[in-house]
């Protein structure tokens, strides 16, 4: 298993990138995808056609989210956790994205996704 630690920056407030991450009808506008999403800690997720699916462990509002991504049996005993962290900055908001107990055999397309698909996207849906 394995930890992936990323900061990126993003030109909108922290109330917009957090409705841009837990708004279903906001990440369709972004992802082009239907998503399945709610802020209600235990509730289930799903992202990208369920690509990435898990559940919802805690909110604030504006400045962070956690959340259980499933990797099958493996992630039971061991749940692969993400953190994101929404800081103001002058330009915007600076983001702190934590990703642990990623499996090894995912972790390449992990990484890549959040950086090209997932914040990828969300950096040019702000510019």
């Amino acid at each position: 298993m394995k930890d992936y630690k990323k900061y990126f920056k993003l030109s909108a407030p922290p109330e917009e990138v957090y409705a841009a991450l837990t708004n279903p009808a906001t990440i369709q506008l972004w992802t082009g995808e239907v998503a399945v999403m709610s802020t209600e800690p235990g509730s289930e997720f799903s992202l990208w056609e369920d690509s990435i699916v898990g559940r919802n462990l805690e909110f604030e509002e504006g400045k962070k989210i956690v959340q259980e991504w499933y990797f099958g049996e493996e992630g039971e005993e061991n749940p692969s956790i993400v953190t994101i962290k929404l800081h103001p900055s002058p330009k915007g908001t600076d983001v702190e994205l934590r990703h642990t107990n990623i499996p090894d055999d995912a972790y390449e397309d992990i990484v890549e996704g959040w950086n090209e698909q997932y914040f990828g996207a969300l950096t040019d849906f702000y510019s």
